[in-house]
């Protein structure tokens, strides 16, 4: 309990979150609450927090506990040592900074057999003591008395001496506060091209970082990663410093305090323990923070992406085809019900080589009538704007009056990044074990026109085209951030019971890959979930992971209308005296926009139940099961526009944001490569994040400023437009 009120002050100093909002969230927690339920049905503990500060919390705890390990890996280590000291352990118990309490353990950290270690087992620490008091007139005299054994010189002897001030230099705690004070204030990341890479191919990418260097803490994130990368690769040399002749005179006014030979011999052993042992020191603590740093802006910027991507709009419960272009190897069609189950496959070549254009138009045709297709994706890689434009003249074609009924089909362009991916996943083979990974791949791309979030969520975010740097990231961090995400957006939406596959399944709040099989498979049994209630009979789902779900878990046409929206199963007693004080049923309550307006809902609060959730309540009421996401739009790109060789600079054209990174975004204009709109060129006003004037899939107008064609880049401009 004393550990969760110091974690309780820490995280609310350091997030600027009341005391007890952040105290009953961690305990929540630690009660196996998810975010999602927390931040859904449990708003009267928290204060209102948000997912994103319940996750803060949960990280904050998370590192404080890790820390409080690490406290008791040093307590242990230091007392097996013999040098612990009842002061030395208050320090430790009381220190909550990771680095300080690194610091404090240093001198006691068991090491390699370092020169000052081989020094003192020379019998030198006594000579390194007298050197740094500095009140010995002639230490080459008191050397003498040292020469013995494998120490045949004086001068042996004074080395050895300092080699010992050296380490104590380095593991003083005012010397690396001092240091790290510097590289703080004033640290520069310099790169530099390894000399017998700079011709290479590979190399060409980082030669804006063959010559470079930046203050630190002015660097970006994508300029770290992308010379680290670099770095990786074996093609760049990256280091980071601070002044080191200012660091060195710091140093010297801790430890030299005599002008005489003990003064210049401790100065010597200064400048070599600042040079060999306390900047690599500090430059590698840098370099790994700086590093954690560009990883969490990076992650941020990918998850945000990711989020946006995830809650695309859905075109819904249609009757799709769905089509993976190609030239050479043809185009694979699938015709797909309105429940994302599989019609039919064929593949058509309509463009060269092959050129059976004649014979496609009448297979898709065919298909088009006979599965009475409503919608038709196209994936957006190879071949995609010339398949787009062979299915626009079908669509808007007559062909002895027969197409009539092809004039309300829509056609969309759908982002395939990933689709591969999955079509030789596992996920992919236990749903269609009997169709190649081309079939799958088609399948995938129609599913995600109708829903965009239950099918991304059965691939690696990190495959789905819409980060940067995304493998150069930590990636336990990674992982752990792009699951919250795809959690948080998977119960944003809520999820179908009774179609949900098993994967959706996993990322309801409270289940996990073991309950979701069991979901699956009590529904193949014992037919459709008609109650919420009946999730209790599934095996192994208990009370908690009922109480966990059950919130996002909905069945249309429920007999309880209550069981297709986002109200608890816990509050459907206070809804059902709400609906019996107005005289009426759950569902008349439901349809009555009168009857909801007439309620005083704060007659309804009870010490369980405040007001947050009854205006919860009442708002579900209003749309029970409405889903958050946007209506789906059609887009177009420039007609005569289709490779980057029709580009010229001034040019206006229709594009779609395809990804976003903190220096800008990304715009598929039709050309088979993305432009790059940059930060400043988004808008006519200054823009610290791009995330503030633009979103995945938007429709926007470009201008084109520049073409290279060498490299395939084309800069783009939103401004003014």
């Amino acid at each position: 309990m004393m550990e969760q009120n110091i974690f309780t002050k820490i995280i609310s100093a350091e997030l600027s979150l009341q005391e007890t909002k952040v105290g009953n969230t961690i305990q929540l927690l630690s009660e196996g609450c998810t975010i999602p339920f927390i931040s859904r049905y449990r708003k009267e503990r928290t204060g209102g927090l948000d997912e994103v500060q319940i996750a803060d919390i949960s990280d904050m705890s998370d590192k404080l506990s890790e820390l409080v390990k690490r406290k008791e890996t040093i307590i242990k280590t230091i007392t097996e040592s013999g040098k612990m000291t009842t002061v030395l352990q208050e320090r430790i118990e009381g220190c909550w900074n990771a680095t300080e309490l690194e610091d404090i353990y240093l001198p006691y950290k068991p090491k390699r057999r370092t020169k000052a270690q081989i020094a003192r087992e020379q019998g030198l620490e006594p000579l390194s003591s007298i050197i740094l008091m500095q009140r010995e007139m002639n230490p080459m005299q008191a050397a003498k008395r040292f020469v013995k054994g494998e120490v045949s010189t004086v001068e042996a002897a004074i080395k050895g001496a300092q080699d010992i001030i050296a380490e104590i230099v380095n593991e003083d705690e005012r010397s690396r506060s001092q240091v790290r004070s510097m590289f703080r204030r004033g640290a520069i990341i310099v790169s530099k091209v390894v000399k017998t890479k700079a011709d290479s191919e590979a190399a060409i990418k980082y030669s804006d970082y063959f010559d470079f260097s930046e203050s630190l803490k002015r660097c970006s994130s994508h300029r770290l990663l992308a010379m680290r990368r670099g770095e990786s690769e074996g093609i760049l040399r990256v280091s980071i410093s601070a002044d080191d002749d200012e660091c060195m005179e710091r140093l010297r006014h801790l430890f030299v305090k005599s002008n005489g030979l003990c003064g210049r011999l401790v100065s010597e052993a200064v400048d070599d323990g600042y040079k060999r042992l306390l900047k690599p020191s500090i430059e590698t603590e840098f370099a790994t923070m700086s590093k954690a740093k560009a990883d969490d802006e990076a992650i941020a910027v990918f998850t945000e992406n990711l989020s946006q991507l995830l809650l695309s709009a859905p075109l819904g419960q249609k009757r799709v085809m769905g089509v993976d272009p190609g030239f050479r190897t043809g185009c694979k069609v699938v015709c797909l019900d309105a429940q994302g189950n599989l019609l039919h496959h064929e593949a058509i070549f309509p463009h060269p080589p092959i050129s059976k254009s004649i014979q496609a138009d009448m297979q898709i045709r065919e298909m088009l009538s006979r599965y009475d297709i409503e919608a038709i994706a196209i994936g957006n890689g190879t071949a995609s704007r010339e398949t787009k434009n062979f299915i626009d003249k079908i669509i808007n074609s007559d062909v002895d009056g027969q197409n009539s009924n092809f004039k309300n089909v829509k056609v969309f362009v759908v982002s395939e990044d990933g689709a591969s991916v999955y079509s030789a996943s596992k996920v992919a083979r236990d749903e269609f074990p009997d169709k190649d990974v081309t079939v799958r791949g088609a399948i995938s791309i129609g599913r995600r026109l109708m829903d965009p979030l239950a099918e991304l969520v059965k691939i690696d975010p990190k495959s789905i085209g819409v980060g940067q740097y995304q493998h150069d990231v930590d990636q336990v961090k990674l992982k752990k951030s792009l699951d919250h995400t795809v959690e948080r957006c998977v119960n944003t939406v809520g999820v179908n019971l009774n179609t949900a596959s098993q994967h959706l399944l996993t990322y309801v709040s409270g289940l996990g890959p073991a309950l979701a099989k069991n979901i699956v498979e009590y529904r193949c049994e014992h037919g459709a979930f008609t109650s919420r209630i009946q999730l209790k009979k599934v095996p192994r789902l208990g009370p908690a992971a009922f109480e966990q779900c059950a919130g996002f878990l909905r069945i249309p046409d429920a007999r309880n209308p209550l069981d297709n929206s986002a109200v608890h199963p816990e509050s459907y007693k206070i809804v059902e005296q709400i609906a019996n004080d107005c005289g009426c049923t759950v569902k008349e309550l439901i349809l009555s926009a009168v009857k909801r307006k007439s309620i005083d809902i704060n007659k309804y609060i009870t010490m369980e139940v405040g007001l947050p959730t009854l205006k919860d309540i009442m708002t579900e009421l209003e749309k029970p099961g409405r889903d958050p996401r946007n209506q789906i739009e059609e887009f177009e790109f420039a007609a005569n526009v289709t490779s980057i060789d029709h580009l010229s600079e001034g040019m206006i054209l229709p594009g779609i944001v395809t990804n976003i990174t903190n220096f800008g975004a990304f715009v598929d204009i039709g050309v088979h490569n993305d432009g790059l709109v940059h930060i400043s060129q988004l808008a006519d006003r200054y823009v610290s994040d791009p995330t503030q004037v633009v979103h995945l899939h938007q429709h926007v107008k470009v201008r084109v400023m520049e073409i290279d064609r060498k490299r395939n880049r084309i800069s783009l401009s939103m401004r003014g437009l």
